[in-house]
């Protein structure tokens, strides 16, 4: 069993409250547009950070593009601009056509949004929303869930507060 702290777009803002919520969880990860290496330095001290950069970082050795790995019997694929069921990104598709994970992590568009897709095999594609309070969302969000032996399992949505 392992329980996953997920958060996007802090733009160089991690919420204190992040520690509080995520206090359960055995991981973080990160779905881009992290801002300054503090937010990923902070997370990492925190819990084990599994990270993929965005539009505004630089892509290096410490923040990938794309993040690819199998936890507790799922295929996890997380990269920043992924699009959205059933519009994916242009550089995404080839690869959900051909091999979709189980599950599809992505941020960029600061829209919480979590829905199975039934057209690649009933993928779970999961958006957190936006952390930080840069953007145009009001509402600042993170998501905390639970992978266990291929079941998902205890998904909240946590509301972080107005921007």
């Amino acid at each position: 069993m392992t329980r996953i702290g997920l958060l996007s777009d802090t733009h160089s803002y991690l919420d204190p409250q992040i520690f509080t919520h995520f206090d359960q969880c055995d991981e973080i990860w990160h779905a881009g547009d992290v801002g300054a290496l503090t937010v990923a330095e902070q997370l990492r001290a925190y819990r084990p950070l599994r990270i993929v950069s965005g539009n505004i970082d630089r892509e290096s050795s410490e923040l990938p593009a794309h993040q690819r790995f199998v936890l507790e019997g799922f295929d996890v694929w997380m990269t920043h601009i992924g699009g959205s069921p059933p519009a994916y990104n242009p550089a995404v598709r080839p690869v959900m056509q051909q091999n979709p994970p189980a599950i599809f992590i992505c941020g960029h568009s600061h829209i919480l949004k979590v829905v199975r897709d039934p057209k690649h095999h009933n993928l779970l594609f999961i958006n957190p929303g936006a952390a930080g309070k840069t953007g145009f969302h009001t509402l600042r969000t993170a998501i905390r869930f639970t992978l266990d032996a291929g079941r998902i399992s205890d998904m909240q949505v946590i509301e972080l507060g107005k921007k």
